[in-house]
């Protein structure tokens, strides 16, 4: 049984990409127009749209923006007007470096314009725009898999326990780690969620449990440094979080504090799983020391709300993601089902490898 979503994060409409800006929520519910692709890179740097497989979708939706730009630019010059929109978009994909599915999506773009023949500039956007189309289809339905796929790992009444924000917010409109939430809720209404704060940022405390209380979906929310106590004290079934970038032997980028989650949850002996879609494997990538790791601003760990927590001249690192090692990993869902154990050879089984 599928539990539908109210959530459309991001959807191309009318030449111009319309995306929630998640820095508004939980105050605001509001649709912004993306119309360049300059704008499109600092939404995605901002986090204006975020996590991961919607920031897949928004870097697709750049490549066509612009496409718009560079046939204003160039007219009927199609070599200078491929050249030049193959530049742009790759200069799209370092907005956010440690999400994959960004240059999964936008190569898909730059494939499309490089296997183009002939001068029809507005041919190839055309087909830059259905394959857009496609691409957020395809996202959904790929979540749906995600999630009856988790939610067969789910057990009666159980409690979950979920970091960051891996929704419809994160996605076109489903969600991965809560799309196996979503599929659990549809089939049995008494489990119950809950949802880490996710600082520096708070995705968990504002996006997480807005989009669930928006589905009627049971969630509590816990600072982060609470997981231990709700594990120990049994109110923690199951583990499930999102992920920005697999490496080929299964270790997992996600948000900062999901390492820390999976060390807890392998003391408590509670099983711990990541949900993504295929696209965010990077089969190109051996191991968790090779996933690049976002350093953000500093201003969002002394900052909530834009007003100071701490004194003046503190200092801070501020890492956006952690990597969690394949061993502390009970299984992968995806799509094709769950994977664990050998990741390397589950995963190269996947990709034909």
């Amino acid at each position: 049984m599928i539990l539908e979503s109210k959530i459309r994060t991001i959807k191309w409409e009318d030449n111009v990409s319309k995306v929630i800006d998640q820095t508004l929520l939980p105050y605001e519910y509001k649709y912004i127009e993306i119309k360049s692709i300059e704008n499109m890179y600092e939404s995605i740097k901002n986090m204006i749209v975020r996590g991961a497989p919607a920031i897949g979708i928004a870097g697709a939706h750049g490549v066509v923006l612009g496409a718009y730009e560079c046939e204003k630019e160039y007219g009927n010059d199609i070599i200078q007007f491929k050249d030049n929109l193959i530049k742009k978009s790759i200069w799209l994909k370092t907005s956010r470096p440690t999400a994959v599915n960004l240059m999964w999506a936008i190569d898909k773009q730059i494939e499309i314009i490089k296997k183009f023949e002939g001068c029809n500039i507005q041919r190839l956007i055309e087909e830059l725009e259905m394959n857009v189309k496609s691409l957020e289809e395809d996202d959904i339905k790929i979540n749906k898999k995600i999630g009856e796929n988790g939610a067969k790992l789910v057990g009666k009444s159980w409690g979950i326990l979920t970091h960051c924000n891996a929704g419809a917010l994160a996605t076109v409109g489903y969600g991965t780690a809560l799309g196996v939430i979503r599929s659990a809720y549809a089939n049995d209404k008494t489990i119950k969620v809950y949802a880490n704060e996710t600082r520096p940022r708070q995705q968990g405390a504002r996006l997480t449990t807005w989009e669930l209380i928006e589905d009627g979906i049971d969630v509590t929310l816990l600072t982060d440094a609470m997981c231990s106590y709700f594990m120990k004290s049994g109110y923690i079934d199951m583990v499930v979080v999102g992920a920005d970038r697999i490496a080929l032997n299964g270790d997992t980028a996600n948000k900062i504090g999901t390492y820390t989650l999976a060390i807890c949850a392998k003391y408590h002996n509670i099983p711990f799983y990541i949900a993504a879609p295929k696209s965010t494997i990077d089969v190109k990538i051996k191991n968790g020391n090779e996933i690049p790791i976002e350093i953000r601003d500093e201003n969002e760990v002394f900052k909530i709300n834009g007003k100071l927590i701490c004194r003046e001249g503190t200092k801070t690192i501020n890492p956006s993601f952690d990597v969690t090692p394949n061993e502390l990993i009970s299984g992968i869902i995806l799509e094709d089902g769950i994977i664990s154990g050998d990741y390397e050879k589950e995963i190269k089984k996947l990709f034909n490898m």
